[in-house]
């Protein structure tokens, strides 16, 4: 594969993220119309889920700028790295906070025990996606080390 193709499979799997993070929320207002006992969680989980949405968006952001400098042979960058540490952050706070709301909001019986144990697999999920993003962070720097080091040889 070429650095364009692969940037090019990054921003479509970038966008698909996105368009998946925008239509979840709508998936609540079913559930609030077919079981009535459970309208009152409704705002409160929209309003929770949404602020979830906003790290995975600077996130998503930050991907779709590293997506284009792979595409401009600009892989193995400081600035890459910098982005990939950001990344690994909001992927950390995001399943922390998601963990932390779930506990809440099942204390508050605003959930299930289920769903409260089921949102474990987004939380480990979330925990892997950052220590990836940490490692891939720290080898993009040492790369990038290399490469400034080869491009002053001659």
């Amino acid at each position: 594969m070429t650095q364009k193709s692969i940037a090019g499979w990054l921003k479509g799997l970038i966008i698909g993220v996105f368009l998946c993070a925008l239509i979840i929320p709508s998936f609540g207002q079913s559930i609030a119309e077919t079981e009535p006992e459970f309208a009152y969680c409704y705002l409160p989980w929209l309003i929770f889920i949404s602020l979830t949405a906003l790290p995975c968006f600077a996130a998503l952001f930050l991907a779709w700028k590293l997506s284009v400098n792979i595409g401009q042979d600009r892989a193995f960058t400081i600035q890459n790295a910098k982005w990939m540490k950001y990344i690994a952050l909001f992927i950390a706070a995001d399943g922390f906070y998601f963990f932390i709301g779930n506990v809440v909001f099942l204390l508050l019986g605003m959930s299930h025990p289920g769903v409260a144990l089921l949102s474990l697999v987004i939380v480990i999920a979330c925990i892997a996606i950052s220590i990836a993003a940490a490692a891939l962070s720290y080898f993009i720097k040492k790369a990038a080390a290399l490469q400034e080091q080869s491009d002053w040889t001659i």
